[in-house]
């Protein structure tokens, strides 16, 4: 135990940063218990004043299970940016975990968009910055700039913009081949608007196209590299076959209109 009267608020908040930067979440846990309650009037409450204590009682009460908790805390008191960041993952991770714990499994990187969305980030660990699709649209500019230049960056470009935008590599890539397939779609929704003779090929998940013939001579198909279902007709080829490279790197394709980290 840790008898209140030989600490000051001021010492108690230290303290509570000296645990959580060594990361002993139990012996944190042991020292927020022994403080007073926070009831109005009472020394308990000046502790809540201190965003060290309030972030160590959420950090104990996301290691101990108890999301309520953590989310009242999070949502009741104004954290400084600094804080920002640790507590965001609290936010997030909790929600994850959760929604594990009612599937039974882990979730995917589309399940855990969804939950994004449906949990959005409170403002008092948020820095009202408008974000799209969880990348902050500083992030998004950066990326749109690299993609005008080379939208099949290298690992090493990769690597690069990765540590310009905080990001992870495959995160960096998964935007970028998203982005590639959206562009793709877009491109073969205009060409059936200006020629519909051009219908999309079955099968094709970002609309490459072909042109319509009613009645193809039998053996000018058979001749053809480029019938219905050869890898020479469609746009959404891999990247091995389009780059003529190696291995691409490890990334996630989506339907949507967002970008997942894996």
């Amino acid at each position: 135990m840790f008898p209140l009267p030989m600490f000051t608020p001021d010492q108690v908040a230290r303290v509570c940063e000296n645990l959580e930067e060594t990361g002993d979440i139990e012996r944190l846990g042991r020292f927020l218990w022994s403080l007073p309650a926070a009831v109005p009037g009472s020394a308990g409450e000046a502790l809540n004043r201190h965003e060290s204590v309030m972030r160590a009682r959420a950090l104990v009460a996301f290691h101990t299970g108890n999301f309520e908790a953590l989310y009242q805390i999070l949502q009741s008191h104004r954290f400084t940016r600094e804080s920002h960041a640790k507590l965001q993952d609290l936010w997030l991770d909790a929600h994850y975990r959760e929604a594990e714990r009612l599937r039974g499994r882990p979730l995917g990187p589309v399940e855990k968009y969804r939950i994004r969305k449906k949990f959005p980030l409170p403002r008092t660990i948020w820095d009202g910055e408008q974000k799209t699709h969880c990348f902050k649209e500083r992030t998004r500019s950066l990326l749109r700039e690299w993609y005008l230049q080379d939208p099949y960056p290298n690992p090493s470009r990769k690597r690069h913009l990765a540590q310009a935008t905080g990001l992870t590599p495959t995160q960096v890539g998964n935007w970028f081949k998203n982005r590639r397939q959206r562009d793709r779609a877009a491109s073969a929704k205009n060409r059936l608007q200006q020629d519909p003779s051009v219908l999309p090929l079955q099968g094709s998940p970002d609309g490459a196209l072909q042109e319509h013939h009613p009645h193809p001579h039998p053996h000018l198909l058979a001749a053809s590299p480029r019938h219905l279902g050869s890898p020479e007709a469609s746009d959404c080829s891999s990247e091995t076959e389009r780059r003529g490279t190696g291995a691409s790197t490890p990334e996630i394709s989506v339907s949507s209109d967002g970008e997942f980290e894996s």
